[in-house]
């Protein structure tokens, strides 16, 4: 599992360099409520009332959700200090899918 998070996280920072990658709380929403997000990655230390916006979001409109990485992981992988990341481009998405449910 470790291997593929690498994977993910790697796959991240390519994204953001494709300006694939949209991060922060009203972006993100926006982009879940225009169906724009294709995939979203929440910190799994993100604060209780946004965690529970973003996650509720998700659910109402079908948007995977993946809250496997901190918010230094993100940050780190992104090269932006946030702790959500919306992923536009379903090529992308598919693949985060692909590499989070294999074990």
């Amino acid at each position: 599992m470790i291997k593929n998070n690498q994977s993910v996280l790697k796959l991240l920072g390519i994204a953001r360099r494709a300006r694939q990658l949209q991060s922060g709380e009203e972006i993100v929403l926006k982009n879940i409520q225009t169906k724009k997000a294709k995939f979203v990655f929440l910190a799994s230390d993100a604060g209780r009332a946004s965690a529970k916006k973003i996650t509720d979001k998700c659910k109402f409109y079908g948007v995977p959700l993946s809250t496997d990485f901190t918010r230094s992981q993100l940050s780190q992988a992104t090269g932006q200090s946030r702790t959500v990341f919306c992923v536009m481009q379903s090529g992308f998405a598919r693949k985060f899918e692909e590499l989070l449910t294999m074990e």
